[in-house]
């Protein structure tokens, strides 16, 4: 797979560390003399050193340059496997949602949803108001278990606009993207099996892994080309996977979007060894610039890609309702579908096929991407601003994710006091992986519109941040 220019720079300095020519706290060359020595520009020297920031390797001295770091690089899964057990789930989920706290105390940028600023409101409750005066009675009678007919079709012809085949008799109507992971794991998983996953992973997929009972091997996700297929090739040889879970566009937390050539790549590596490849699209819509990123399905004809996706990223949280294509595991993942119980929620389901069948979707989805970009931009014009200057941040070309790396030498625990104190809540890296690899990270959401006062607030964290190191 060709690799871009400052990933090769990159790779040559990651060699230089393993071989042992640069020793932790050696002092790196700096921008411009690698600039010479490649013969290339500024710009790519700097994405090389964000890359090897970002992944551990080297360290930021402000006014000195690079180093090595001092701190070992997180050791990547070679194939060893991980036996789960409870990751102290009432821990993860306080830092994740706002239950039994006041939201207009609060600060929140930990919470994966779109704020109330931005939610389409009058959209939904006018279109929820004409459904139920259409529909009436009907709306409280059983729908099909696997959702409205119409609704399937509605889905799979707006799957077809950005290349993506779907079948609408193969569809599955879910509770959310969530419940549909957790049957696409279900219909090729039994207890104790081994499924490689994303690290980092969001908390609510390892919830649902430890709950199956399932087994990982956990592969790195790289800030700027996401799920790192070498790794998962290297561990393909020594085990036996029955599904892969990722995320490809605009992955949680990192905003990492793989290409298509690592998408295509990907789906080799899962036919060839015949792995369930669960593909979460949740984010697909939400891209900053350009068109909409392909689907891990729409290059594949072999059945193995099991995709799935929601509305609750990109018109409402409270919309309860996501969908599953379930490929040639499809009659297992219905029987599951059907044990779980009742179908989706036939207002949400009827308010959905309405929207989809007007531009209303799309003229929401118009203005919800650029103020994304805009909150994304803010986000980070503040964290770089006022955090430590060695503070590192991905850039994400969509969705609404930003991971920070602090400093080694942040106090983190206390960082996260202050937070509480002043009312400001981020989700901690802890909470994304089962190992405890990601202690100086946290993940930021900018899915609300920035007021002064939550500006005032990153400011304020910042300065604590860069006022109180070890």
């Amino acid at each position: 797979m060709k690799q871009h220019k400052y990933e090769e720079i990159a790779a040559d300095i990651v060699r230089n560390i393993e071989g042992g020519q640069y020793l932790p706290g050696h002092k790196l060359p700096s921008v411009r003399a690698l600039k010479e020595r490649y013969q290339t520009s500024l710009s790519t020297i700097q994405s090389a050193y964000d890359d090897l920031l970002l992944n551990g390797w080297v360290e930021s001295v402000p006014r000195s340059g690079y180093f090595v770091s001092a701190r070992p690089v997180p050791v990547e899964d070679k194939g060893e496997i991980k036996v789960i057990r409870d990751p102290v789930f009432h821990a993860n989920l306080a830092v994740i949602t706002s239950e039994n706290l006041q939201r207009s105390a609060l600060s929140e940028f930990n919470v994966a949803a779109p704020g109330d600023l931005l939610l389409p409101q009058q959209l939904l409750l006018k279109t929820m108001q004409q459904v139920i005066r259409e529909k009436g009675a009907a709306l409280l009678k059983y729908y099909p278990p696997n959702g409205s007919a119409a609704l399937r079709a509605a889905i799979t012809k707006r799957a077809a606009h950005y290349h993506t085949r779907l079948q609408a008799s193969e569809l599955l109507i879910t509770d959310g993207a969530l419940q549909a992971i957790y049957i696409a794991l279900a219909a090729v998983c039994e207890p104790g099996d081994v499924i490689a996953i994303e690290s980092p992973c969001i908390f609510s997929v390892l919830e649902v892994i430890r709950v199956l009972r399932l087994n990982v091997v956990e592969i790195p996700v790289r800030p700027r080309t996401g799920f790192d297929i070498a790794a998962l090739q290297q561990a393909c040889r020594l085990h036996t996977f029955k599904a892969i879970v990722v995320t490809p566009n605009f992955h949680n937390p990192t905003g990492a979007l793989m290409t298509d050539e690592q998408k295509r790549l990907l789906l080799q590596v899962a036919q060839t060894n015949g792995i369930a490849l669960i593909e979460n699209d949740i984010y697909g819509e939400l891209y900053f610039d350009g068109k909409r990123p392909s689907t891990i399905r729409s290059f594949d004809d072999s059945g193995w890609v099991m995709t799935c996706s929601s509305f609750a990223k990109s018109l409402a949280p409270g919309i309860r309702l996501g969908w599953l294509s379930a490929g040639r595991f499809f009659r297992q993942a219905e029987q599951i579908r059907f044990a779980i119980g009742s179908a989706v929620s036939p207002v949400y389901q009827e308010t959905m096929l309405k929207i989809l069948e007007s531009s209303a979707y799309e003229k929401h989805l118009r203005v919800f991407r650029r103020q994304l970009q805009a909150q994304c931009n803010q986000s980070i014009k503040l964290i770089k601003a006022h955090f430590p200057a060695d503070t590192v941040l991905s850039r994400p070309q969509g969705g609404y994710h930003l991971w920070v790396q602090m400093p080694l030498q942040q106090d983190m625990k206390a960082f996260y006091r202050y937070c509480a104190q002043i009312g400001v809540k981020f989700t901690p890296g802890s909470a994304f992986s089962f190992r405890p690899i990601f202690e100086h990270s946290f993940r930021l959401v900018f899915a609300d519109k920035y007021t002064a006062a939550k500006e005032a607030v990153l400011r304020k964290i910042g300065t604590y941040a860069s006022t109180h190191q070890k």
